[in-house]
């Protein structure tokens, strides 16, 4: 059973979530809150799978509360930002404080079924569309001294010109499979066009993932781009 913990600070909202979520047999909401503080309060006690997140609410916004959350080493919860605003700064400060998805309100109920089922599995949550803007943003900001680098290699941070290899190297597979990552493909697209089966992307994705230091899907491009390894 997933447990969800829901945040928002309209209530009639936050019950429409409940209802869309909880038709599901494998989702349950385990609680609900109004506002940032309170979600902070309420992940440390609950200690949901997963958590939605509003950002505008007031007393803590929700991406100081995300950012809060995933500090707490107590829990584990992936937490997706549910918005109005399709604003890239909300965007990128969220992927910042450690989110690991993305979705506006105005998606249909399947969607938000389908990013919380996502995030539980430790999957990341973000549309082909936002995705191509988090790397374009991370592209921009790459020193250009870092050209063509080793795909077994990783900057110590964004102003970095001389990277560091990586304390164990990505395989040939590894690297290739990061690269269908970075272009927001699904473990099964990436099971198709590698010609492997859908149990060994998710080993190879659990791998670069310990290699990178990358608490998802989502942080793994954000790193991979940044030190230009796809």
């Amino acid at each position: 059973m997933i447990r969800v913990l829901l945040v928002d600070d309209h209530a009639m909202l936050r019950a429409g979530f409940r209802t869309i979520l909880e038709s599901q047999p494998d989702i349950a909401v385990v609680g609900e809150a109004g506002t940032g503080a309170e979600a902070v309060a309420a992940a440390s006690a609950l200690l949901p799978d997963v958590i939605t997140m509003d950002v505008q609410m007031p007393d803590m916004d929700g991406i100081e509360a995300t950012r809060r959350i995933v500090a707490d080493p107590a829990v584990a919860a992936a937490i997706a930002i549910v918005t109005t605003f399709d604003r890239d700064d909300y965007l990128h400060q969220a992927l910042d404080a450690g989110a690991a998805g993305f979705l506006l309100k105005n998606a249909g109920p399947e969607d938000l079924i389908t990013a919380v089922r996502a995030l539980a599995a430790g999957d990341g949550m973000l549309s082909p569309e936002v995705t191509r803007r988090v790397l374009a943003r991370f592209s921009s900001a790459a020193p250009a001294a870092a050209s063509a680098p080793s795909a077994n290699t990783i900057a110590r941070g964004p102003e970095a010109t001389a990277p560091a290899p990586l304390a164990e190297p990505l395989t040939e597979r590894e690297a290739e499979v990061l690269v269908l990552l970075a272009d927001a493909r699904s473990n099964a697209e990436i099971a198709t066009a590698l010609f492997i089966g859908e149990a060994t992307v998710k080993t190879h994705v659990s791998r670069i993932l310990q290699k990178l230091g990358a608490r998802d899907r989502v942080q793994a491009v954000v790193i991979a781009h940044r030190r230009g390894l796809a």
